[in-house]
């Protein structure tokens, strides 16, 4: 790992009226989508090392339930009526700020250049969520569409300049830092990846049934496999085990929503907010993603609850996982449908895969190794107890 530059290890504000700035696109709704989830992960984790930490939301709106969750964890949310008044707020605070995580490129775009001229002394974090032209360029490829490729281009030409002007950079894969270090020699680019609190057996083999599928519609990589799942393995999956249902859980979004038959045992739930009942219940997770980057939070969270899973190698891509050990992999529809039956049936393959999933997570993508990343960032908290700005 390269050093901490000097602006992020020590910046000249870093004193006891220095705080921490992470911006997204919105407020974080960690039951809806993964990319919330590691971010109130991240957040709550820095409060409790000790850090003052402030959020905004890129649309400035920043009342509602999400917000009030974040303000009695400890994240100071201020009060805007909208985005207009960014600017204002972050020029009055902006000299008391040590650092800034300003996540997604459609969002650092103008963030980076605001904090810049605002917050000279604050060491500017990219946080990079996932690559996101990756995952264009492989939907591209999927479809063999020159539209979308010319997209993923202009994405890695906005992702790569972000990197090379931040002073930092975070992805959530060794996968993805090798192809930024590729790309851009002298950017610092470091993993901070999901981030799961819950370690949890769930019910055994005998008391669990059925098929999980979590992930909001609205997002290509999760449309395109549901629709392979319904298309080409699950039916496969009926005739060998007839009795055996599919659970789709996540918000379907505007234009997204699927219908299915009553006999054909596909069960859409749409957006729950406990996802455990299906953690717990459900035996075997089903991660079918044909393109995508970064690293998976369905994924994450099944084996958390003691739920092994059947993927693809893309959906697996970058969690350290040994396929037969902690997942079941599989490449085509053929292979997937047949892996699914043979853990449905073995319960020592379960138990196995089960046990393995919940050490991976603890592993890799507990609250103590991204803090690791986050302190090699930032230095450390202080230990000053004014208040946020």
């Amino acid at each position: 790992m390269a050093p901490p530059s000097s602006r992020c290890l020590q910046p000249p504000s870093w004193g006891e009226h220095s705080w921490v700035l992470l911006v997204d696109v919105t407020l974080p709704e960690p039951d809806r989508d993964s990319g919330s989830l590691r971010l109130s992960n991240m957040m709550r984790t820095l409060v409790s090392a000790g850090y003052r930490v402030a959020f905004v939301p890129d649309d400035g709106r920043t009342a509602g339930h999400p917000a009030d969750v974040l303000r009695k964890q400890g994240v100071h949310v201020p009060q805007l009526t909208g985005a207009r008044e960014i600017p204002a707020w972050l020029r009055h605070h902006g000299a008391t700020l040590a650092a800034a995580v300003v996540c997604r490129h459609h969002t650092a775009g103008h963030w980076l250049p605001l904090v810049r001229a605002v917050a000279p002394q604050a060491c500017v974090v990219f946080d990079t969520v996932d690559l996101h032209y990756l995952r264009e360029q492989r939907e591209a490829d999927l479809n063999a569409d020159r539209r979308l490729h010319r997209f993923a281009r202009a994405t890695r030409r906005r992702e790569l300049g972000l990197v090379a002007r931040a002073d930092v950079t975070w992805v959530v894969s060794t996968i993805e830092r090798d192809m930024l270090r590729e790309a851009c020699p002298a950017a610092d680019v470091r993993v901070l990846s999901n981030i799961i609190d819950v370690d949890t057996a769930g019910q055994p083999f005998d008391e669990r049934r059925d098929l999980l599928f979590v992930g909001g519609l609205r997002h290509p990589p999760n449309r395109d496999a549901v629709e392979w799942l319904a298309r080409d393995i699950f039916p496969r999956i009926r005739k060998r085990l007839p009795e055996v249902q599919l659970h789709l859980v996540g918000s379907f979004g505007v234009g997204a929503g699927m219908s299915f038959t009553p006999g054909s045992g596909i069960h859409a739930h749409g957006h729950v907010t406990d996802l455990e009942p299906y953690l717990h219940g459900c035996r075997v997770a089903l991660a079918p993603l044909r393109f995508g980057a970064g690293v998976k939070g369905k994924v994450n969270l099944s084996m958390a609850h003691g739920q092994p899973v059947v993927a693809t190698a893309c959906a697996t891509e970058g969690m350290h996982l040994q396929p037969g050990s902690d997942v079941l992999v599989a490449s085509d529809a053929e292979t997937f449908v047949a892996e699914v039956v043979r853990l449905y049936h073995d319960p020592d393959l379960w138990q196995r895969l089960s046990d393995n999933g919940r050490l991976n997570v603890r592993r890799h993508f507990s609250p103590e190794a991204a803090l690791a990343v986050a302190e090699a960032t930032l230095g450390p908290p202080s230990t000053s107890s004014s208040r946020h700005p």
